[in-house]
């Protein structure tokens, strides 16, 4: 988890709140997909859902420290 927010931490707001949008997008496909058949790696809903978390967080984050200067 700590390589992904430094990997995320670098990007600048409007591509997090671009890549959160792709991720929501990957969770409801894979959901989908998941009720359709069944999938092997059962873990890839909860991962991006985690890197949505950390993406989200880090937009609150830089928007917050943009807001205090």
């Amino acid at each position: 988890m700590k390589k992904i927010t430094k990997e995320l931490i670098n990007k600048s707001i409007t591509d997090l709140v671009q890549e959160a949008a792709t991720i929501r997008k990957d969770i409801a496909k894979k959901m989908i997909e998941r009720k359709v058949k069944s999938e092997k790696n059962t873990n890839t809903i909860k991962t991006l859902k985690k890197r949505l978390a950390a993406a989200l967080t880090i937009v609150r984050q830089k928007e917050l420290t943009e807001k205090a200067k």
